[in-house]
């Protein structure tokens, strides 16, 4: 027996007019798209080897994960590497604060958020590139940066961190060292991934566990990152052009 008619369902007529109504505004998108690729390309073409620093917008500076984020910074500088973040508050602000003091490139790639979201001060005037879209913010994190740094964060580390780590897997990017600052905050993380993901459903290899080391101070974030570019890998210091 079929089910009765909604007389108050959506009709097909009415979708099409809708659909039809966007046509014109998708087509400026790609405009808007376009432009904020190419602004972020040029400034970020001239920066050299950088580091991305993730985390959380709420952690306040006499928190111990922001006097971690800028001491790593520092040390990233002191490496010869630049520094790049989201561009506001709290971990974004501790990575370009570390570089910003010790005479390092400071890079923010900012987003408008209706909250928590402005350009902190320490970014460099000439590298705070403002963004529309969160995936065209996300394609310059990864495409510059020959490492990443996680540290405590929210929603938005995640979406970053697991995007990074999808394109390594899938081969879309060359390797580079993906880091996990905070034992307390990733172990719990990283064992389900380990125990659920891999060992119960088999959705991940092996070898995947090890795109993400987890450390506690900066040293060995340095060490890390060094240590994957000694020698004949230093020649892959250069940006991801297959993005």
């Amino acid at each position: 027996m079929s089910e009765p008619i909604n007389d108050k369902a959506i009709k097909p007529k009415y979708i099409r007019r809708k659909w039809s109504s966007i046509k014109g505004e998708n087509s400026w998108t790609m405009f808007k798209v376009i432009s904020e690729f190419v602004d972020g390309f040029e400034v970020l073409n001239e920066i050299g080897p950088c580091v991305s620093v993730f985390g959380s917008a709420r952690t306040k500076p006499s928190d111990k994960n922001y006097k971690l984020a800028v001491d790593i910074a520092r040390r990233l500088t002191e490496e010869g590497f630049g520094v790049i973040t989201g561009g506001g508050p709290g971990i974004m602000e501790a990575g370009n604060k570390g570089a910003a003091l010790y005479g390092g490139i400071s890079v923010g790639l900012n987003i408008n958020l209706p909250h928590e979201q402005s350009s902190n001060q320490y970014i460099d005037p000439d590298k705070n590139v403002n963004h529309r879209y969160f995936f065209i913010r996300k394609v310059l994190f990864v495409k510059y940066a020959q490492a990443f740094v996680a540290l405590p964060g929210g929603f938005g580390t995640m979406d970053e961190l697991f995007e990074v780590l999808t394109l390594i897997q899938t081969k879309k990017i060359s390797p580079v060292p993906v880091i996990l600052v905070g034992t307390e905050f990733w172990t719990g993380l990283k064992e389900w991934i380990r125990s659920i993901m891999y060992e119960r459903f088999g959705n991940i290899n092996e070898v995947d566990l090890d795109l993400m080391p987890i450390v506690d101070d900066e040293e060995e974030v340095i060490r890390i990152i060094t240590e994957f570019y000694s020698g004949d890998r230093g020649d892959r210091l250069k940006p991801n052009y297959e993005l």
